[in-house]
């Protein structure tokens, strides 16, 4: 089953941020060792309210967690850790492929541009235009740098971090095996970097006319 982390702290959605902190404080009170000395319970539970205040009791993690968390109810049943990895990945891949492709968007004499350098590829590679869908890739990984910027790096960078989290807590990857966590992160961060790829060849695509 999916851990909510909001559900794990006894609060809502829509609770401020002071609302957070004072449902934390009273979990780890309530559940510290110290009061449960022996109990394997207590540490565990302890451990899952750690957990889910990290995340939604840092602002900006919590903003990136309610991105990926919602657009699904939490299923009842187990659900296979294989299962939820490609769901994060897909969902990864989304957010990149919508972060460049609205970025590019923006300057419509540049994808004009890159298409006529497509073009002649194509046409040099297999004799006639057409859009090539590997030809276009590449050079979309060529050009990706030119518009992924500091803040978008950044923003990235936090939502696979929530990503591994939010994975590690459903069992996907054991909490502790730190290369089994940064196999995760890497195969994340390569979903969402695949989304940027295709978010620019989607760009592309929408003004190409064949010649």
């Amino acid at each position: 089953m999916r851990m909510n982390f909001y559900q794990v702290l006894g609060v809502s959605r829509e609770a401020s941020d002071e609302e957070i902190k004072k449902a934390y404080r009273r979990l780890v009170l309530q559940h510290h060792p110290d009061r449960n000395p022996g109990s394997t319970a207590a540490e565990e539970q302890i451990r899952e309210i750690n957990t889910a205040y990290e995340i939604v009791g840092d602002a900006e993690k919590r903003q990136s967690y309610d991105r990926l968390y919602w657009g699904y109810e939490p299923r009842a049943e187990t659900v296979d850790p294989g299962v939820l990895l490609e769901d994060m990945e897909a969902k990864l891949f989304d957010e990149g492929r919508k972060e460049l492709f609205a970025s590019l968007m923006k300057d419509v004499k540049r994808i004009k541009a890159e298409l006529s350098i497509t073009r002649e590829r194509t046409v040099a590679e297999q004799g006639y235009d057409s859009f090539q869908e590997e030809v276009v890739a590449a050079r979309a990984t060529d050009i990706m740098d030119d518009f992924v910027t500091d803040e978008m790096e950044e923003r990235k960078r936090r939502l696979v971090e929530v990503a591994s989290e939010m994975l590690v807590s459903q069992g996907v990857v054991k909490r502790g095996d730190e290369g089994g966590i940064r196999t995760l992160r890497h195969r994340l961060d390569e979903s969402f970097r695949r989304g940027r790829v295709h978010g620019i060849a989607s760009a592309l695509e929408l003004f190409y006319e064949r010649q």
